[in-house]
This record gives structure tokens, C-alpha cells and sequence, in this order.
């Protein structure tokens, strides 16, 4: 394994958290406990991203993106990884293709906030992530309902798996993907970076 790069062995079951983190805050860490407890996963990886394609506004530097995103969870089943950037991807289909090829048997999930499935259908070659690997989908204020009803949920009604089998997500072939309704935090970056909190003590 390449330095600099996290551990995992085939036959793990890894969700994957893509973002600027910009900043980190303690509901990117909620929806990653749920996302462990409810899909069964056994590590998630934060993929704090070098820039959003989808965004003109650039982040702050990695290494602060970094060191906020380990203040605010401490759990060693979450690593944040700056994997993106070793890797010289920018997009999540480039980005899971090149973990596919260094993670031979490994199983990934592909993590989301519910107001993401809202513009999925803008990213990158949207409809070849849906089928290269399971996505969890995970409630986000004000967008359950939309979210349910986005072009991506109608186009991949049919491998949307019930919420009751949320422990097999990553035991089945893409496409697949599963909504979780989950106790919502309203909380979010952009929030925290108009009121000037990037510098305020992390939590989570």
C-alpha cells in the first residue's frame, strides 16, 4: 500500500464521505455514526476533497480542513484522509475507480447527505457512480421529501432497497441504494463559515 494512503483488507465494508469539510462539523459526524451503526459498516473514511467542481468558491487550506476534521470526531473506525489529493482525482467516479484498482476485495459504500441526492444528477458521470458501487443516502433538514422525488430517485427507483435491509447495502451488485430517515442536526459549512465559526472550537 502506497504511503499515505489508509489500510483496509479485503473483505471490509467501507463508507466513504466525500466533501470540502469546510469546515468539519458535528453534523458531518452524526451522519457518520449513523451511517456505521445503520448500514453496518466497519470504518468510514472522510475524503476531504482538494476543491468541489460544483462549487467557484475554493477551500480553505487542506492541512486546516484536516486538522478540524480530527477535533471534531475521535472514533478509529473514521479516518480523514486527504486520499483525493494523493491520488490526483477530482471527481467521485475518477476517485472510485482508483480505490477499486489499489482496494482489490474490499467492499465500498458511497456516503450522502440527502440534500446531495437533490443535485446528483449534476456530478460527473452521475449515473456510472450509481452503478459502480451501493450508495447510503442519509436524511438531511428540508430535503427527505425532494430528495425522494429527485431525477436520480426516479431513475434508480428500482435498486432503491428498503430501509429495513439497510445492513446488506454493501452485500448486493450496483446499482443500489438505501434512504435513511435518522434524528436530523441543522447544521451545515457554509452556516458556520457566514457566521465567522472557523475558528471556534470543534465539536461532535
Amino acid at each position: 500500500m502506497r504511503q499515505g494512503f489508509p489500510i483496509a483488507t479485503k473483505g471490509m465494508v467501507i463508507g466513504l464521505l466525500g466533501g470540502s469539510f469546510d469546515p468539519a462539523h458535528a453534523g458531518h459526524a452524526h451522519l457518520t455514526r449513523e451511517a456505521l451503526k445503520r448500514f453496518g459498516l466497519d470504518r468510514v473514511w472522510w475524503l476531504v476533497s482538494p476543491g468541489n467542481p460544483l462549487k467557484a468558491r475554493q477551500p480553505a487550506p487542506m492541512v486546516d480542513r484536516l486538522v478540524r476534521a480530527r477535533a471534531v470526531i475521535d472514533d478509529p473506525r473514521v479516518i480523514i484522509t486527504d486520499i483525493e489529493a494523493r491520488l490526483d482525482t477530482r471527481y467521485t467516479a475518477a476517485t472510485l475507480e482508483a480505490l477499486g484498482a489499489h482496494y482489490p476485495g474490499v467492499r465500498f459504500v458511497w456516503l450522502m447527505g440527502a440534500d446531495n441526492l437533490l443535485q446528483f444528477d449534476r456530478w460527473d458521470r452521475w449515473q456510472d457512480i450509481m452503478r459502480m458501487v451501493p450508495i447510503g443516502v442519509l436524511a438531511r433538514p428540508g430535503s427527505r421529501i425532494g430528495a425522494r422525488l429527485s431525477k436520480t430517485a426516479e431513475v434508480f427507483w428500482r435498486a432503491r432497497i428498503p430501509e429495513v435491509a439497510a445492513q446488506r447495502l454493501a452485500y448486493g451488485p450496483a446499482p443500489r441504494w438505501c434512504f435513511l430517515n435518522m434524528p436530523l442536526m441543522n447544521v451545515s459549512s457554509s452556516t458556520i463559515r457566514a457566521q465567522g465559526g472557523w475558528g471556534r472550537r470543534a465539536n461532535g
